[in-house]
């Protein structure tokens, strides 16, 4: 299925990325001078209070809220204690990770089974050594119990591994110690965003440093060795990956691991990019020691360049760019990792706005909408609340097949393929649970279910999917990536109503031709648009040759 990578950089104040195979939107980013993502940014910041209740620490980076810094995330080299203990803490991390890679290599050695329940995000980004292991083990425990048909001797084998875990952890680290006794007000920190500001919550931060490469993730300040992403099912490929691994020479002190995009790269291609990480690297360490905290040291590329890093793959053919200067930086950054595809990265020339040309307008902007029609006559309903995401199917006027059992599979297949594509679209997170039409048969219901897995395998997220029970409810997680471009609020906010309403005047003028349009709206969706949508106002008066009158109707 052939896909092509569509970039809309007309617009002085925002970025739109779309990824489309057929008629489907597979992929979509968007980025604004009003919302640019903190994710992945570097900063050097400055401890402002420890706070031994949360057992962490607040740091100023130089936004209006300090960051949170848990106790776990703290690299032992910030603790202030004596040389020797620092050495003690050393040795005995470095026996750990030894134990560590001893049983990665016995895992590849005996093909174990990865599930879907291990998936992680594919950027790959582990907080720290132990913490990667709690995940698998918490994903492994997970898996067992959902399978009743397991053999207990399983369970065995991993409260086995998890006893062993618990001790190597308790010797060193963080439970040697409390916050307050190693870190102390006004010190100075490297840290890394892990979860972007969200309401009134600050930024998440941790010491433990990730860089992105188009193939590999390198941790400059985890020393893990080489790994490979859980999306890699193929044993083939995991074992040359592996072999290619040993091969390399990675710094003692680094950890290195293979994405997904790396599953088919040559030895060359994975050391050339991390010989780039590594450049990165050192670049950034440099600014670091001749900066004053807080400052950025480093900023996570911008939508552009992570669109061609993260979603852009051999099954893409042309990547198409609208507007001069994301034409020439997407030229560039193509250079830069791979000089044999900049031919295909195309400069759109139309007078008609690429996304409108291409039909990608009108779909982005049913992601404001809640009911999503299928083409057999069904139809889904995604419903945000406060503590989860509900998303209901239902049959509607799908009649094509004999019985009321098929009709319910069909239906339930064809809503599982548009479900993944609305969540990845809406980058929808946190607890969501589908409410499949109801199936008698166990085969229909795991058929299901395999659907919505394999619909997921291209998501970067990291993501968890149980099964569906007798009440025909699948509940499952996803991770944010990012700040959806819709803030739901139960239903849509003022600024995201207020920027439909604009998305909708623009359609109607080129669509129809129209040069004078008039819209009703309430006195707080007009002072909205005024206060936040200006710049984006005039900007479409003046490129359309509209004009646009908004007349108060409460």
């Amino acid at each position: 299925m052939e896909k092509k990578l569509y970039i809309d950089a007309s617009h002085p104040n925002e970025t739109r990325v779309v990824l489309k195979s057929d008629e489907y939107i597979e992929d979509y980013e968007y980025e604004s001078k009003k919302n640019i993502l903190l994710k992945n940014n570097i900063y050097l910041g400055k401890v402002t209070r420890v706070e031994p209740s949360l057992q962490a620490a607040f740091i100023d980076f130089g936004r209006e809220r300090n960051g949170f810094l848990p106790f776990n995330d703290i690299q032992p080299d910030y603790y202030q204690i004596p040389q020797g203990d620092i050495q003690d803490l050393k040795q005995k991390e470095e026996k750990h990770r030894e134990k560590l890679k001893e049983e990665s290599k016995e895992k590849e050695e005996n093909d174990t089974l990865i599930t879907q329940e291990d998936f992680r995000n594919d950027e790959e980004r582990p907080i720290n050594d132990t913490a990667t292991n709690d995940l698998k083990l918490s994903s492994d425990i997970k898996e067992l119990n959902q399978n009743n048909n397991k053999l207990s001797e399983k369970h065995i084998k991993v409260n086995e591994v998890e006893k062993k875990n618990r001790q190597i952890r308790q010797s060193f680290g963080s439970k040697r110690y409390k916050i307050q006794e190693v870190i102390k007000p006004n010190q100075i920190i490297l840290a890394q965003v892990l979860k972007d500001e969200r309401g009134k919550k600050g930024a998440a931060l941790t010491t433990f440093i990730s860089l992105a490469g188009k193939y590999t993730v390198l941790m400059p300040n985890t020393a893990k060795g080489g790994g490979i992403s859980r999306k890699i099912f193929n044993l083939n490929d995991r074992k040359k990956i592996r072999s290619i691994l040993n091969e390399l020479t990675i710094p003692k002190e680094m950890g290195l691991i293979v994405r997904t995009a790396g599953a088919n790269k040559t030895k060359n291609e994975i050391q050339s990019d991390l010989e780039n990480l590594i450049k990165i690297w050192d670049e950034l360490k440099n600014k670091a020691l001749n900066s004053l905290a807080p400052n950025l040291i480093h900023e996570e590329s911008d939508i552009i360049k992570r669109a061609i890093r993260d979603i852009y793959d051999e099954k893409t053919k042309n990547i198409i760019v609208e507007g001069n200067d994301g034409y020439q930086k997407a030229k560039s950054f193509m250079k830069s990792i791979m000089p044999k595809n900049v031919k295909y990265i195309k400069k759109y020339r139309g007078n008609v706005p690429l996304f409108y040309k291409e039909g990608i307008e009108k779909k982005l902007n049913q992601i404001f909408e809640p009911i999503i029609k299928l083409k057999s006559g069904g139809y889904i309903v995604i419903n945000p609340t406060e503590a989860l995401v509900s998303i209901d199917i239902n049959s509607g006027g799908s009649t094509k097949e004999i019985d009321v059992e098929r009709t319910a599979l069909s239906t339930n297949l064809e809503a599982g393929d548009e479900i993944a594509r609305q969540i990845k679209v809406r980058d929808l997170a946190g607890l969501i649970i589908i409410d499949f039409i109801d199936m008698f048969n166990f085969n229909n219901r795991r058929l299901v279910e395999k659907n919505l897995r394999d619909n997921f395998k291209n998501d970067r997220a990291r993501i968890q999917i149980g099964r569906i029970s007798n009440f025909g409810l699948l509940e499952m997680s996803r991770q944010r990536l990012r700040e959806s471009s819709v803030q739901w609020n139960i239903q849509l906010t003022l600024e995201s109503f207020s920027f439909k309403i604009l998305k909708l005047a623009e359609e109607q003028a080129i669509s129809n031709k129209i040069k004078n349009i008039n819209i009703k709206v309430s006195e707080k969706v007009n002072e909205t648009i005024k206060k936040h949508y200006d710049d984006e106002l005039s900007y479409c008066k003046n490129k359309h040759k509209l004009e646009i009158n908004f007349i108060n109707d409460n």
